[in-house]
């Protein structure tokens, strides 16, 4: 059984808890503390009222100032824009291909183009344009629709393969297997022809006759010895350079069902300026024609 607690004369009144024979004094809260909980109370409630701050069904209440995160990035963005103006026609109204040489236009292409390359195109091609299975390198000098200024921008302006743009490249390889156009033993036999071009086959006795079926049903596209047509998109076969791989289990399955790549039309999303802007980053990559 606990003992009462010893009370003395002057001893303020108890909060009535005992545990133990220990009991809680009720001595009032300072003066000083409870100013400043009142006041912090009443700095809420102004702050809620001159700031956003309710969240509401569609939103939030605005607020009497009308002050706006997003109306200040806005404006910065504004005041951004205004300034390089000046410099986004010069880039709209010059040459394509005049753009590297000019000393101011030259870097101003790039340092933008590098902004717009990391907003919108580092998901795919990575963020130093390396690429990755089923997305192009950007650094390297193997381009399926050419790499010269003129035709990044086109690529760029009308994407591949989108329902976007009519002027969009299009290509489409015939999906060999899956449309019965060839035999298992005719798949296997062209794609030990095919990574003969570049390296090594993997069964060495299929390639003449995988010759004559690459001849037969892939040459009008990739070209006799293999070399690609960029007119059409039809990648180079013989530089061992591969956007899904070259191994003989992709190889055969890029015969048997196809690949169809699709890239977007950025003309509807970016401006003239910064298309070209885009397309002077990407063409001085290193791989740019």
């Amino acid at each position: 059984m606990s003992k009462k607690a010893q009370k003395f004369e002057g001893d303020p009144n108890t909060t009535g808890h005992e545990w133990d024979g220990i009991e809680e004094f009720d001595n009032p809260m300072p003066r000083w503390w409870l100013w400043t909980f009142y006041a912090t109370i009443i700095w809420g409630l102004l702050y809620t009222v001159a700031y956003p701050a309710w969240p509401l069904i569609n939103g939030a209440t605005a607020g009497v100032l009308g002050w706006s995160t997003r109306a200040d990035v806005a404006a910065e963005i504004a005041a951004v824009e205004e300034a390089n103006a000046p410099m986004n026609a010069r880039l709209e109204a010059a040459d394509l291909t005049a753009i590297a040489s000019d000393s101011e236009l030259g870097p101003y292409a790039v340092s933008a183009g590098s902004a717009v390359f990391k907003t919108w195109c580092a998901q795919c091609h990575g963020s130093g344009a390396a690429g990755a299975k089923g997305y192009p390198n950007l650094l390297d000098d193997d381009w399926l629709w050419g790499g010269s200024m003129e035709e990044i921008h086109v690529t760029v302006a009308h994407g591949i393969r989108n329902e976007d743009s009519d002027e969009a490249r299009y290509s489409e390889m015939p999906a060999f297997g899956r449309d019965e156009l060839l035999a298992k033993e005719e798949i296997s036999q062209v794609v030990n022809f095919v990574m003969s071009l570049s390296g090594e086959p993997q069964d060495v006795s299929e390639v003449a006759a995988g010759a004559e079926v690459f001849a037969e049903n892939c040459a009008s596209c990739h070209g006799a010895d293999g070399t690609g047509d960029r007119s059409q998109g039809a990648p180079n076969l013989a530089d061992a350079i591969w956007l899904y791989g070259g191994d003989y289990a992709t190889l055969t399955e890029t015969v048997t069902n196809s690949r169809y790549g699709v890239m977007p039309a950025w003309n509807t999303r970016l401006t003239e300026a910064q298309i070209r802007a885009v397309s002077a980053y990407v063409h001085q990559l290193g791989g740019g024609e």
